[in-house]
């Protein structure tokens, strides 16, 4: 395992990429999204062993919906074996899950496995794992600011980042797209105010733990200034401008 001097409290990961691994292999996509759980697996696992707290990945996006039917399904199916057969070993190694994203779209099977994974792992403190399923950024702010105004709650910046689906954790540190692609994809548009940005060309099921810290690597090279000077930073040590 390389070194990695500083180390972001929280990742957000768009796993692009899966599809066009299994086409360029002349499989069905769903193989590929197979592969991508092998893929997320080992990502959990190395972020746990770095001192990562906090990973949040794009699983399924609002829009995936879009795509065609036998893939959808493929995921919904996906989804639930993977819960079954990786929830006890996340169980050993510390992890909780939360599931975010809008449920009402979701089958009661569906539904159940994402409440049960929960409940099994709600006592875990070693990494924060969100999933993000059926979610999209336009809806996290739109579901936020509906549920201020039913309350009769002022529609206010403070209030919004107390409502959001993800008030439970800080914002992302880094931001890793993989696939190649160069944009966010309306994945965490409020919580990515500040975030650092890094895109790699490799595709989701090559996306391995050298290429996790090589990603980690260049995140320890910014300076994030939140809107002051360089030189106004320049004295704070990078492992604060982390946290």
């Amino acid at each position: 395992m390389t070194s990695v001097s500083v180390i972001p409290h929280h990742i957000a990961i768009v796993m692009d990429g899966n599809g066009r691994w299994a086409t360029r292999r002349f499989l069905p996509r769903v193989a590929g999204h197979k592969k991508g759980v092998d893929a997320l697996r080992a990502c959990v696992r190395h972020c746990g062993e770095l001192g990562v707290k906090v990973l949040t990945v794009f699983a399924f996006s609002s829009e995936n919906w879009n795509r065609p039917t036998e893939e959808v399904s493929g995921l919904m199916d996906l989804l639930v074996m993977a819960l079954s057969r990786e929830v006890p070993q996340l169980m050993k190694e510390g992890v909780r899950i939360h599931f975010v994203g809008n449920r009402a779209a979701l089958s009661e099977r569906v539904r159940a496995g994402l409440m049960q994974a929960e409940a099994m792992t709600a006592g875990n403190t070693r990494l924060s794992f969100n999933i993000c399923f059926n979610y999209g950024g336009r809806w996290d702010i739109a579901q936020a600011a509906a549920a201020l105004a039913a309350r009769g709650e002022a529609i206010n910046e403070h209030n919004l980042d107390r409502a959001l689906a993800l008030a439970h954790v800080p914002d992302p540190d880094l931001l890793i797209r993989t696939g190649g692609e160069q944009r966010i994809s309306n994945f965490l548009l409020w919580q990515a105010a500040y975030t650092e940005l890094y895109f790699s060309d490799k595709l989701w099921p090559e996306f391995d733990e050298a290429a996790l810290e090589e990603a980690i690597a260049d995140f320890g090279q910014r300076q994030r200034r939140f809107g002051k000077t360089p030189d106004q930073v320049q004295a704070v040590p990078a492992t604060d401008q982390a946290a």
